[in-house]
């Protein structure tokens, strides 16, 4: 049984240290977001739903102008895009 425990321990030894630092950011990333999830839980849910109503206009704004949205997002991008300025077509006075 120790020679399964070193075999283990020797392969873990072996991995190397940016996946240890990755898995710890991830782990702090998760273990604070906590504070502010339960604080946004306490807010009045009209008052969120216009801040997240204007963040994500925002964001598709911004999409639409730089024309940087995830590959994922392209085909619904291509679609509104024509209805509004987009850093290409945009004219300079």
């Amino acid at each position: 049984m120790l020679v399964f425990a070193l075999t283990t321990l020797e392969k873990l030894e072996r991995v190397p240290i940016e996946f240890w630092l990755k898995m710890v950011m991830i782990i702090a990333v998760f273990a604070l977001s906590i504070v502010p999830i339960r604080g946004i839980s306490q807010v009045n849910k009209v008052v969120l739903t216009v801040l997240v109503f204007m963040i994500v206009t925002g964001l598709g704004f911004h999409w639409v102008y730089e024309r940087n949205e995830p590959k994922v997002l392209t085909p619904m991008v291509d679609a509104i895009a024509p209805f509004f300025p987009s850093k290409k077509t945009a004219t300079r006075w």
